[in-house]
């Protein structure tokens, strides 16, 4: 039955051969009163794309599975009581799809953590449909969640803002970014290049730290004031104390010297996750905390209001992510996927395109 009952996607089918898509009708959910259906031109590669279909975020995941959050494509259906969104609009659609809107957290615009939140894709809807991702022709989602992408943003360069950009502009948003805070960046990579770009956009002074030391051009490019290598001995002594708060974009938390990590930041400072390994940290003291009195948190992507700010933002200031386009099929899905697991001259973003050789024009 092809749309608007389904639509097609590369899925994948076994997560023991996680890198094999095939293309495949998928269900949408019934089409609802604030709905709006998507026709797709761009989907960023996200490393959670990676992480849920190879299983290392847990092997109970619905299969066949179509995944990808980062979309950017026309709206060409909405529903009746769609106000923010009109056929032909141009936009956008992360890694959050649908939420209740009515308890405390959606109401204070903290949707994202809706008890509950519906994810992009691998998660059920009240009526039992598995919401299905954007390796896709379609995808079908609430007006909330489905945002206009401004005019001077290029579709290719903006979808990976839809999931990455988001899940680095938030936290940096919400611990002060701006200026007169020094800010560090760990991890140079699809979230960290976010970080550097969002971080300097803000006004605030930033240090980016890698254990690469081939990255330090880049880095800089990105707008960082100084890069940190953490292959040289002894590389925190000279920032003990220095840094109010570090974004963590890399998914090797579970190899670090916590510690030393730590004795950057200033009193009070935190040390926030957004990137999140496969396997579990490490025990460690509570006292590696009371050396300067720290904080250790993460996040999870952000809210509506971020969403539309930061976009707005890089329009405004003509902030470009740094992306690789592959065309979406079989064989581009694969590539796409295995390049981000080996970390295979990935800069800083894959984006897929093509949708229309794909799929056919869609209207």
């Amino acid at each position: 039955m092809p749309y608007p009952e389904t639509a097609e996607g590369f899925c994948v089918t076994d997560i023991k051969n996680w890198s094999t898509f095939e293309k495949r009708e998928i269900k949408l959910k019934p089409f609802e009163d604030r709905d709006i259906d998507v026709a797709i031109d761009a989907c960023g590669v996200c490393a959670s794309d990676v992480h849920t279909i190879t299983g290392g975020w847990g092997s109970d995941i619905p299969l066949p599975l179509c995944v990808g959050h980062e979309v950017v494509g026309r709206a060409v259906r909405v529903g009746k009581d769609v106000t923010t969104i009109k056929v032909g609009d141009r936009v956008g659609v992360g890694a959050q799809i649908s939420a209740d809107l009515t308890c405390a957290n959606c109401k204070a615009d903290q949707e994202n953590y809706c008890p509950k939140s519906v994810d992009t894709y691998g998660a059920p809807y009240p009526d039992g449909t598995i919401s299905q991702g954007g390796y896709a022709s379609h995808i079908r989602a609430h007006e909330y969640f489905t945002f206009k992408i401004p005019d001077g943003l290029d579709t290719a360069l903006a979808a990976p803002m839809l999931c990455a950009g988001l899940t680095t502009y938030s936290p940096l948003k919400r611990l002060g970014a701006g200026p007169g805070k020094k800010v560090g960046i760990i991890g140079i990579g699809g979230l960290g290049h976010f970080g550097i770009l969002w971080a300097k956009a803000l006004g605030a002074e930033v240090y980016a730290i890698s254990h690469s030391p081939g990255k330090k051009d880049d880095a800089l490019a990105l707008g960082a004031k100084e890069f940190i290598c953490t292959k040289e001995k002894n590389w925190a002594e000279p920032y003990k104390f220095q840094l109010d708060f570090v974004i963590n974009t890399a998914d090797a938390t579970d190899k670090f010297d916590l510690a030393e990590y730590f004795s950057v930041l200033k009193v009070n400072g935190t040390f926030h996750m957004v990137g999140f390994p496969d396997n579990p940290l490490p025990a460690f003291q509570a006292q590696i905390f009371a050396t300067n009195g720290c904080y250790m948190g993460a996040s999870h992507i952000g809210n509506r209001p971020e969403m539309i700010e930061m976009l707005e933002l890089a329009a405004k200031q003509k902030i470009k992510s740094w992306v690789q386009t592959i065309d979406i099929s079989e064989e581009g899905c694969k590539e796409a996927v295995e390049r981000v697991y080996k970390n295979d001259n990935v800069r800083y973003r894959f984006t897929l395109t093509g949708f229309d050789k794909a799929f056919g024009k869609r209207e």
